[in-house]
């Protein structure tokens, strides 16, 4: 048997003519093609049996509009999926007069028949027909419904499909930009109620597109709209406060990240509020000063002193490189050798390792110090034992 070709000129998006009806290529997947039919109907037959019926005839010029490369609700969800199947029941029948699954020569039912009723009259049948079974749509809505079918085929019957997902819902892009221009405007003004934001932003819409154009929607989705447009911002509240976040500049309060062990480490104190009793007998409160890894999240060192001086900056950078040796007394599960920690890894690198404590030992790259006054930018670990050198008492 020799090997069948496909015909000349069928390729994706193109057009054939099989028994009278023409179709379109919407897949060519190997040696089998997928077409769509006048109805919307889709079928799939090999070439052996495109080219066994006979009448086969490629329609010459290009295709009337581009084509997926598979089915548009492959991919979509089976409920969602559906509901498109469903509407496009429904527009089908608007257009022809009957749903695409009629047999032939099924008659259109009162109100639907193209040669008696208009298509205004034929998509306020329909909008008539489907709040009556409990699917409140208006005519208008059909009618775009339709249109947007008729570019895009039974992936635009629906919507929600291919529309992308915003965060202001199906609020009007226009009316989102009007609304962040008045939230704007009202920064370094006295403080507006939000009907006046809303005032303000249909006088920016006439302004821009002309009266009447766009439509403001309703108070209430113009207050879900502000709520989301004006989060952090004070726009109804303090005007001292609203003014301060809006001078305040972005890089400084941004996060820093670390990627690797020692990349990025803080030293910072903080009282605590625990009675104990000093050295010289005398009751007080002491503080902890740690230094913390901010990849891994621990706390390789750690002080507890009456008063932090910047000496304990330099013992916290000790202890970091060094082991902790066990203390007596501490449970043998406190040990390194019983931790997660590559603990045969390590004894190659330092021997001390073998009595050590579960502390990690980490090698600062760089450490950012929390000064009260003034505040120090990130300095590298070789610069900070000099810096802490020639520093008088101070506060770590």
């Amino acid at each position: 048997m020799t090997g069948l070709r496909r015909p000349a000129g069928l390729a994706l998006g193109g057009r054939v003519r099989l028994s009278g009806a023409v179709y379109t290529v919407i897949a060519v997947p190997g040696p089998r093609v997928r077409l769509a039919g006048p109805d919307g109907q889709v079928s799939e037959m090999s070439v052996a049996e495109l080219l066994a019926a006979g009448d086969v005839e490629v329609i010459d010029g290009p295709p009337r509009r581009p084509v997926p490369p598979v089915s548009p609700l492959a991919d979509l969800p089976e409920e969602t999926a559906r509901r498109a199947l469903w509407w496009e029941r429904h527009i089908v029948e608007v257009i022809r007069g009957v749903p695409p699954d009629a047999p032939p020569g099924t008659s259109p039912k009162p109100g639907y028949d193209p040669a008696v009723h208009s298509l205004a009259r034929r998509e306020q049948a329909k909008a008539a027909e489907l709040t009556a079974a409990g699917e409140p749509v208006t005519a208008s809505a059909i009618g775009k419904r339709r249109r947007r079918y008729e570019a895009g085929g039974v992936a635009m019957a629906d919507r929600r499909i291919t529309k992308p997902a915003s965060p202001f819902g199906r609020a009007d892009p226009r009316v989102v930009e009007a609304l962040r221009q008045a939230i704007t405007e009202a920064t370094e003004e006295s403080t507006r109620m939000a009907t006046y934001l809303f005032w303000r932003t249909g006088q920016i819409l006439a302004g821009t597109h002309g009266a009447g154009v766009v439509e403001l929607p309703s108070q209430r989705s113009l207050y879900r709209l502000l709520n989301k447009l004006a989060a952090g911002k004070h726009t109804t509240g303090s005007a001292r406060t609203r003014r301060s976040l809006a001078n305040r500049p972005d890089g400084p309060f941004s996060g820093v990240g670390a990627a690797a062990p020692g990349e990025l480490m803080e030293i910072d104190s903080t009282p605590l509020d625990v009675l104990v009793r000093l050295d010289d007998g005398v009751a007080g409160r002491v503080e902890l000063t740690g230094l913390v890894d901010i990849a891994t999240r621990t706390v390789p060192a750690a002080v507890l002193r009456p008063t932090t001086k910047a000496v304990d900056a330099s013992v916290l950078l000790a202890r970091t490189l060094t082991p902790e040796p066990m203390r007596p007394g501490w449970a043998d599960a406190l040990r390194m050798s019983h931790s997660a920690l590559p603990y045969e890894r390590l004894l190659d690198i330092d021997a001390r390792l073998e009595h050590a404590a579960a502390r990690p030992v980490i090698v600062p790259d760089t450490i950012v110090i929390d000064y009260a006054d003034p505040p120090v930018m990130p300095t590298r670990t070789s610069g900070l034992l000099d810096r802490k050198a020639s520093m008088s008492n101070g506060s770590a």
